[in-house]
């Protein structure tokens, strides 16, 4: 246990009440004026978070959706892909991304991510291209965009659609290397986001939005999420039922204008873990690209020596303090993807992160004194 005297007020790897309580007046507002409005399905507030969305991503088309998993699919549904074309996949990621693809009867073909970003590997893209791989879908994970400038070349070179999850890296830019600068989300085919509570920014219940500059495929994609209608009752394709409802879009719009100095108090919430913990040996603190902003959904470090993550995490429970493994599975190791036939040992980097990676709390509202607190045990840990 620890010696060091503990923060007076808890702490939590994500504090929404403080969060929500800071801005409380302009969401009970929010609320009031979709009771008034009594549109609670494609009310006003979703058109309007729609367009400031897409002007805070730097003029992309927003098309809102029930939840972020819809949205994967969804962008996958507007490629019109044939039965059982391949979709490339991290094998390091949350399982919706390659859940979409499995739904929809396309095959998901895993490649390993790069051990400092954690995000997908571009050369490992590449080398898994076949005539029947449809699209790739990048994510943009932890809060870091993943390497757009490759696979931007990659997908224009081999005539792939490149697909962007981007439920955790909302507001984050990239670089290229002509200068041009773009959010993520916004630079292939589709760029898909969540709204689940826990995101960057979140909803108080579920939501999604596809975000595309393409005009054509913003119509379709709206009338996909609309059950395939071009107008009422005039049904032209297969689609699903998925919509933001008008009360989470209202209280978005809230948040989203509050989501630039969030960002900023994450951001300043890292750069205090990157000072404390660079020097600590056995623990690497997460890499940065340095053409990407990075809008840290989570902070997650890695624990050199096997078998240490799930002691620290241990330890720094029993001294009061929460932290997360994302993830603790590989995808490929999954017991619902046994039928892809993928074997231990095929992706040594995903397999080895979800043995050492662990996430540290993070959010806007984390006080100085808890973060020094959550350091100094991470010191006596060591």
């Amino acid at each position: 246990m620890s010696i060091l005297p503990a923060p007076s007020t808890p702490i939590y790897l994500l504090d929404l009440r403080a969060e929500h309580a800071r801005i409380q007046a302009e969401l009970d507002e929010a609320v009031q004026q979709t009771f008034a409005d009594a549109a609670f399905i494609q009310g006003p507030a979703v058109r309007a978070f729609a367009a400031e969305l897409g002007t805070y991503l730097g003029g992309a088309t927003v098309v809102p959706c029930a939840n972020g998993t819809d949205a994967l699919t969804l962008a996958l549904m507007s490629l019109r892909l044939p039965a059982g074309a391949e979709v490339i996949v991290p094998a390091f990621t949350y399982v919706a991304t390659l859940e979409a693809a499995a739904l929809l009867g396309l095959r998901p073909v895993l490649v390993d991510v790069c051990p400092d970003t954690f995000n997908v590997d571009p050369a490992a893209v590449e080398a898994a291209i076949t005539p029947r791989t449809g699209a790739i879908m990048a994510v943009h994970l932890f809060g870091q965009c993943a390497d757009l400038e490759a696979l931007r070349r990659i997908s224009s070179q081999h005539g792939v659609a490149l697909i962007e999850d981007n439920a955790q890296a909302i507001g984050a830019t990239f670089r290229f290397a002509d200068g041009e600068t773009v959010f993520a989300g916004t630079v292939g085919e589709v760029g898909t986001t969540s709204f689940f509570p826990s995101k960057n920014l979140g909803a108080m219940g579920d939501g999604g939005a596809l975000l595309t500059r393409d005009p054509a495929r913003a119509a379709l994609l709206q009338q996909l999420a609309n059950h395939g209608q071009s107008q009422k009752y005039h049904h032209q394709h297969i689609g699903l039922n998925s919509r933001l409802d008008t009360l989470q879009a209202a209280l978005l719009r809230v948040k989203l204008r509050h989501l630039p100095a969030a960002t900023a108090a994450r951001q300043a919430v890292a750069a205090r873990y990157d000072a404390a913990l660079a020097t600590i040996s056995g623990v690497r603190i997460p890499a940065r690209d340095p053409r990407s902003t990075h809008v840290f959904h989570q902070y997650t470090v890695t624990l050199e020596e096997a078998g240490r993550r799930d002691d620290l995490q241990h330890f720094l429970r029993r001294c009061g303090i929460p932290s997360i493994v994302y993830y603790p599975l590989p995808v490929h190791a999954q017991a619902a993807y046994a039928y892809l036939g993928y074997r231990a040992g095929q992706f040594p980097v995903a397999e080895r992160l979800c043995g050492a990676v662990l996430s540290l709390p993070i959010h806007p509202l984390l006080a100085p004194e808890q973060q020094e607190y959550i350091i100094e045990i991470i010191k006596q840990f060591v």
